[in-house]
């Protein structure tokens, strides 16, 4: 009698396995697993900026440039008007300030390479003095050319830290590919073309430019 029972046990598990075709045994994954599977997710600045850097960025900036004479006349008249003709605000993220964009060539008169956060001052206009001062990195402040772009905002990034990981990526795709080319000795005198982006300068400061693209010749 116990065996019957066994086997008629043993016939309902087989005859319930078979209604349920779709059942079927999910493997945990390891950890390494898991590992992989988030960092194809992850957020990764570098890659978002080798993106659009080409065929969006650069172009939206040379398009948008005005002669840094003209924009700093433009600041000085009223900086919301010259930020709606030559630059940007991200409207999503609150009141955030302008940032503007130009092009220049003129002679360098000062040059700070001793510093990581290494600059040189552009006589623009031939009178003797400085115009802007161009970051030449490799450590650039601000986030000049992420804050000139009208095609992204804030509220793309899942958070703060990401909006600034995406900022920091734009000063190291200039740093490695156009920056760190340059010469470092004898810039007093040679001549410099630029088009880059910057904030609203301080009142006496020459502005700070963060080059999109610059070249340094005799």
């Amino acid at each position: 009698m116990g065996k019957m029972r066994t086997k008629g046990a043993a016939l309902l598990l087989i005859l319930a396995a078979a209604a349920l075709p779709g059942c079927k045994i999910v493997k945990t994954p390891t950890a390494e697993e898991k590992a992989a599977a988030a960092a194809k997710t992850a957020f990764n600045p570098a890659e978002k900026v080798d993106a659009i850097w080409q065929t969006q960025a650069l172009p939206s900036i040379d398009k948008r440039a005005g002669d840094l004479k003209d924009v700093l006349t433009a600041i000085a008249a009223n900086p919301d008007d010259a930020g709606a003709k030559f630059g940007h605000r991200d409207k999503q993220s609150g009141n955030s300030p302008w940032t503007y964009i130009a092009k220049f060539q003129g002679k360098i008169i000062a040059a700070d390479t001793q510093s990581r956060a290494a600059t040189i001052d552009v006589d623009s206009d031939g009178d003797g003095k400085a115009d802007a001062k161009v970051q030449i990195g490799p450590a650039l402040r601000g986030t000049a050319l992420r804050d000139s772009l009208d095609f992204v905002n804030f509220n793309e990034f899942k958070n703060q830290i990401e909006w600034a990981q995406f900022g920091k990526a734009f000063n190291e795709k200039v740093n490695a590919t156009i920056l760190q080319p340059l010469p470092r000795d004898g810039l007093i005198g040679k001549t410099a073309s630029a088009t880059g982006a910057f904030p609203l300068p301080s009142s006496g400061q020459l502005p700070l430019v963060t080059p999109a693209t610059i070249s340094i010749g005799q």
